[in-house]
């Protein structure tokens, strides 16, 4: 936390009261949160701590959104349930395989942290249509799916149709997509590194340097075993209490792994908190393994597609693209996303470079939204314009991100004052003396 102190002095003789007014402020390394407040569980019902992955009874409720995602979200296979708030930007189409569940959880899962959203929130809220293929059902018992396009299918829980259903979370995915690129360069170099990470075929190993608070590293490869299959994760060097953030650059990245269960006893379990997986670039992101993938995940490639066929995430899942949450095509089904939260002390990138002129300027910015075709998603070039002010934003959605700069300009303004006040009682003293 940044500290201010504002110390008054006087000085001069008995007579003469002369104040000087000195400022001292000292600017701590404030932690910044994802933007939007976005990672640690939120409301007064949070547990103290998060349970194991079980079926018990409810631990808390959590009001913060647990999955993100900027384009669409499509079902498929066998997947199971995603736990916690569910925001879509794009539509949400759940059609999963004939012959197995027919269901999909939101909000609440019958096995996960326990901890799902409070008893009637919206559970999971769609800016586009929301799509159930006949014979099967989206479950939202307890709570709200709020959409703004067109509704087919069984759906339980309360109904809401709302055309500006996702709207208060819109501004998220290029403030998303820009703290994701922050995260992974500093002044467009690659973010210096505090440990290597190195793949050596039946592991992928990370070995911090023992003493860093923020932990960096940076894979440029994929994180699978020989001929693309399954392998462990280690981490070593990493301090009690570090922030883990994992940069994996590159156009498509495969995370394919067997690291992780449903014991907290597990290293890589311990490190969950606050370990961030950040993909700054890809247009295509696999998430694969028989393993409970630990760690919260950011995709910033508004045009990138993320399929997950993990036995589970554990963590906080953002992405600005599209989601397609299935199974593999040989495998078992049960896929789940599980609502745990994330509360690491990331870089600060509340204030985004922009373009100072004379008047405001519309800048361009290019995304992709996605659309299903018999292939699966193909990303479509769309245009957004914006108006850019040379000012930090309070992020959307959430509250605003912790500041790590000194406030100095109410603390100026006192000290103008104060000498002010200053400079009269010394006139008031010298008149005074004079009569």
């Amino acid at each position: 936390m940044r500290t201010r102190r504002l110390a008054l002095t006087t000085a001069g003789a008995a007579a003469a009261s002369c104040l000087a007014v000195a400022i001292v402020v000292t600017p701590g390394a404030a932690a910044a949160t994802l933007p939007g407040g976005l990672g640690p569980c939120a409301g007064d019902a949070c547990p103290g701590q998060h349970p194991p992955v079980n079926n018990g009874s409810f631990a808390g409720r959590d009001e913060g959104i647990n999955v993100y995602v900027g384009g669409d979200f499509r079902v498929r296979g066998a997947a199971a349930e995603a736990e916690g708030k569910v925001v879509v930007l794009g539509a949400f189409d759940l059609a999963k395989r004939a012959g197995g569940s027919a269901v999909y959880n939101v909000g609440i899962a019958g096995v996960g942290s326990r901890v799902p959203p409070p008893d009637g929130a919206d559970f999971l809220t769609t800016g586009g249509d929301l799509t159930v293929a006949g014979g099967q059902r989206l479950l939202a018992d307890g709570g709200v799916v709020r959409h703004a396009g067109n509704r087919s299918g069984t759906v339980t829980g309360t109904v809401k149709p709302d055309p500006d259903a996702a709207e208060p979370y819109a501004g998220l995915r290029a403030e998303l997509r820009l703290a994701s690129q922050c995260y992974a360069r500093q002044d467009d170099e690659p973010r210096p590194a505090t440990g290597t990470a190195r793949n050596e075929g039946h592991r992928t190993l990370f070995t911090g340097d023992g003493k860093s608070a923020l932990q960096v590293f940076t894979v440029d490869f994929d994180l699978t075993g020989r001929g693309g299959g399954m392998q462990g994760i280690e981490f070593q060097g990493v301090p009690a209490g570090a922030t883990v953030l994992v940069n994996l650059v590159g156009a498509a990245r495969t995370i394919n792994t067997y690291t992780g269960d449903l014991a907290d006893q597990e290293p890589l379990n311990q490190l969950r908190p606050r370990l961030l997986w950040n993909f700054p670039d890809a247009t295509s992101v696999r998430i694969a393994g028989g393993a409970q993938f630990q760690g919260s995940v950011l995709i910033g490639n508004p045009g990138s597609l993320t399929t997950v066929t993990a036995s589970g995430v554990n963590g906080r899942f953002f992405t600005t693209g599209g989601l397609l949450h299935t199974s593999e095509d040989s495998g078992g089904g049960g896929q789940e996303i599980h609502a745990y939260p994330f509360d690491g002390d990331l870089p600060d990138c509340l204030t985004q470079p922009t373009t100072t002129t004379t008047a405001p300027t519309t800048t361009t910015a290019t995304t992709s939204s996605t659309s299903q075709t018999s292939g699966g998603f193909v990303p479509e070039p769309t245009t957004t314009s914006t108006h850019e002010q040379p000012v930090a934003t309070r992020p959307s959605g959430g509250r605003p991100l912790a500041a790590t700069g000194a406030d100095v300009g109410g603390l100026l303004t006192a000290g103008v004052f104060l000498l002010v006040l200053g400079t009269a009682l010394v006139a008031v003293t010298i008149r005074r003396k004079r009569s």
